[in-house]
């Protein structure tokens, strides 16, 4: 029976002793794949190079990611010097390479959402391009930092991140020395968090030769309406977590609440408990795969919007943890045709990003990069997610053969 990829890390490390020489092979071949994949568009032979040795750097440099850290694993000085210029003075785009990794990601994984993930970066300095004051939701805290939002290509068995937006606050949006300090380029102006999260999916459904999958996000915090009318016009499907005032309208005329106007999304799912159906799902984010079941049910409803403007037919999804507690999690969607177990499952591809990003992505470099440019900052984590999925890559094609081999001498 085949055992999903948290399982495959455990498999690996208990057994490095059966894996000799073909852990090497098989990182070096994905490693190889990796480079010809993204590196092929670089003009100069000496652009490659950089880039091959600073994505091997990511993969063996001990501790934290820094280009000083990972030019100690090529060349000590010099290669800090040539590296830095490569990541921070250089004059190659990043964009490409994130689009070419995403098609790799296609020929090689089976992506079935895209999950917009933000990623606070705490700082200690003031000169890091986009540091501010800013309160981390997760922690509950107020920390002084940077603020980004990656998409993540998300699977039942792996999840990767192919693109990045850094998101600036009005001190660096509305302040010119600083602009040119960091090398901001012009096109970067003010946004809000939530329009910051939605234009990462936006820029990412504009690569050609991409295929677009449902994007999840969370939007409790900011105008939901608005980040769903920006999606549905570029025709990229959503499913949306909402907060439990979030105002809707149901929209079945067999179920109560309908001829009521808007009501707040707990008080229909309150109404709908009766509904309630099973669904069993897989979690793998404590590191084991386990089969858990939810209660969750879902309900035709649609935003309020104003006199004239055409209402879009939307399903309410609610899950509960407990039947005696309010729903756990709510979440809006415009898969109107999808059963409820299914769009239940997809929305648990939230928690393996989350699972990849601690034990794979931070290990990786993500949060790593230490200089003060714009432009270092997009180069250093667009490399960085390229560890990120050599990694997770590498790892699942070598975990079959150490099963096996664990089999056999067990």
């Amino acid at each position: 029976m085949s055992t999903s990829v948290t399982t495959r890390f455990r498999t690996v490390a208990a057994h490095r002793e059966l894996r000799g020489e073909l852990r090497d092979t098989a990182d070096d071949d994905v490693y190889g794949e990796l480079c010809a994949a993204l590196f092929s568009g670089f003009p100069r032979r000496d652009q490659r190079m950089k880039a091959e040795q600073y994505l091997r750097g990511l993969l063996t440099a001990q501790g934290r990611k820094s280009i000083r850290n990972i030019a100690a694993q090529i060349g000590g000085p010099a290669a800090e010097q040539s590296l830095h210029h490569f990541i921070s003075s250089s004059t190659w785009d990043w964009r490409p390479m994130r689009a070419e990794l995403a098609r790799y990601l296609q020929r090689h994984g089976a992506p079935q959402a895209w999950v917009v993930r933000p990623m606070p970066i705490p700082k200690a300095g003031q000169h890091s391009v986009g540091v501010d004051r800013r309160f981390d939701p997760e922690q509950g805290q107020v920390f002084r930092g940077q603020q980004a939002f990656g998409v993540w290509f998300a699977g039942e068995e792996t999840s990767v991140p192919v693109n990045w937006r850094l998101f600036l606050p009005d001190p660096w949006v509305k302040d010119p020395t600083r602009r040119d300090r960091a090398e901001v380029p012009e096109g970067a102006g003010e946004e809000t968090l939530e329009e910051c999260a939605v234009n990462a999916a936006l820029d990412t459904a504009r690569w050609p030769d991409v295929a677009r999958k449902p994007v999840l996000l969370d939007i409790r915090g900011g105008a939901g309406r608005a980040a769903l009318h920006r999606l549905a016009l570029a025709g990229v499907p959503v499913v949306a977590r909402i907060g439990t005032n979030c105002r809707l309208t149901v929209a079945d005329r067999s179920l109560p609440g309908f001829g009521a106007g808007p009501l707040t999304a707990l008080q229909i799912l309150e109404s709908l408990k009766g509904l309630r159906r099973p669904v069993s799902w897989v979690d793998s984010a404590a590191g084991v795969r386990s089969s858990r079941t939810s209660l969750a049910t879902a309900v035709r409803v649609t935003l309020p919007v104003p006199p004239g403007e055409r209402q879009r037919p939307l399903l309410l999804l609610g899950e509960w943890d407990d039947p005696r507690r309010s729903p756990a999690r709510l979440w809006i969607t415009d898969l109107t045709g999808s059963a409820v177990g299914p769009l239940l499952r997809l929305t648990k591809l939230s928690r393996r990003v989350e699972r990849d990003f601690r034990q794979v992505g931070e290990g990786a470099g993500l949060r790593d990069f230490v200089g003060r440019s714009f432009r270092g900052w997009h180069r250093h984590i667009t490399l960085a997610s390229a560890a990120h999925a050599a990694t997770v890559l590498g790892t699942e094609r070598i975990a079959p053969y150490c099963e096996i081999q664990a089999r056999s001498a067990g």
